[in-house]
């Protein structure tokens, strides 16, 4: 199993350099333009400080730019760090949300990776602009502004059945969550329906899991202070997202929220305004909400997280592995970044290799 990192922060490149002197794989910059640096600012800064390193989205949002655009830009940096580039790229759960407009749809999100697989492979593609198709393709490909060799990987990223069917069809990779995307089996189901669908087999195919990890000081308690504060925001992301899908389409939540349901809903009602985009998601992977630290009960991190000492977070990952997961990345708190990937490069990583 492979380990990455996230850093979504321009002023933070150094901590790149330092995840890969860790042993890390691979990183992830995000795209969500109202909360983080812009992803290919610091992927072009991390391409000129590392060596080895992996570098690429995590994901990019087909709504806030044209898929040339993205093909150019996740090229550019192909150029600056070629062989080690990678597209993931999803539907905008977040990004999208914090603008005030939905994720894209699935049928949108597949002709939008399949434009910018092809300009990523040398093809000219049509592109349609107000009804009217233009074929379009990368010109002056020998003048160095950018690389499409070698070859740029898209991940494609996948919480429900049809998305994860795409990245089987047309993905070299999937990137799911644990426990939202269900089970890996399940999505790996998936994966392999919309393999068959598209008529390609999965030599090579890569699987990575957005994981919120909650690793324990020894006879540590789900609930002290400290892991309440490491992991809150990692959890609560799921319940934001779990109240979008009711707010917006009236979809239940699932069995596991409905003992702090109807309270978080009251919650929410008392906040509720024309602003209710910005707040909700304020805190996405970077702190805990004080006014929701109440919500992160020892069964909420239980449920949403890979939580346990050392040894036992090593043998749940085992599991995983087995079950086919190629990589797992994790989100820690903003002011616990450096301190975080070091205590996992330092208790977990090694464990692994060993086994």
């Amino acid at each position: 199993m492979e380990f990455g990192i996230s850093c979504s922060k321009v002023s933070e490149v150094g901590l790149i350099s330092h995840a890969e002197n860790l042993g890390y794989a691979f990183c992830w910059a995000t795209d969500s333009p109202m909360l983080r640096s812009h992803p290919f600012t610091v992927l072009a800064l991390a391409a000129r400080e590392t060596q080895r390193i992996r570098l690429g989205t995590g994901v990019a949002v087909p709504g806030l730019r044209v898929a040339p655009d993205l093909a150019n830009a996740i090229a550019t940096i192909n150029r600056l760090a070629p062989g080690r580039t990678f597209l993931g790229i999803g539907t905008g759960n977040t990004a999208m949300r914090t603008l005030g407009r939905p994720p894209v749809k699935v049928a949108p999100f597949a002709r939008y990776i399949r434009t910018v697989r092809g300009l990523l492979a040398g093809e000219e593609v049509a592109l349609e602009h107000e009804g009217h198709p233009r074929a379009v393709r990368f010109q002056n490909l020998e003048g160095g502004y950018v690389d499409i060799a070698p070859e740029i990987p898209i991940h494609v990223g996948g919480f429900g059945p049809k998305a994860q069917a795409l990245a089987g069809e047309i993905g070299d990779g999937l990137i799911t969550g644990i426990p939202r995307g269900g089970t890996l089996t399940r999505a790996l189901d998936n994966v392999r329906a919309g393999a068959e669908r598209g008529g390609r087999d999965l030599s090579g195919f890569y699987v990575t899991a957005l994981v919120n990890l909650a690793l324990l000081e020894p006879g540590e308690p789900l609930d002290s202070p400290r892991v309440v504060a490491e992991v809150g925001s990692s959890v609560m992301v799921n319940v934001h997202y779990h109240y979008e899908r009711y707010r917006e389409v009236g979809e239940p939540p699932p069995e596991h929220l409905l003992p702090i349901w109807e309270d978080y809903l009251a919650f929410q009602r008392r906040r509720a305004g024309a602003r209710q985009h910005q707040v909700l998601h304020q805190s996405h992977y970077s702190s805990l909400d004080p006014e929701e630290a109440r919500f992160v009960t020892p069964e909420m991190i239980e449920r949403f997280s890979l939580a346990g000492e050392p040894d036992r977070v090593t043998e749940r990952l085992r599991g995983l592995e087995a079950e086919g997961l190629n990589a797992i990345v994790f989100i820690p708190r903003d002011d616990r970044k450096y301190r975080a990937y070091e205590d996992f490069a330092r208790e977990v990583i090694p464990r692994m290799r060993e086994g």
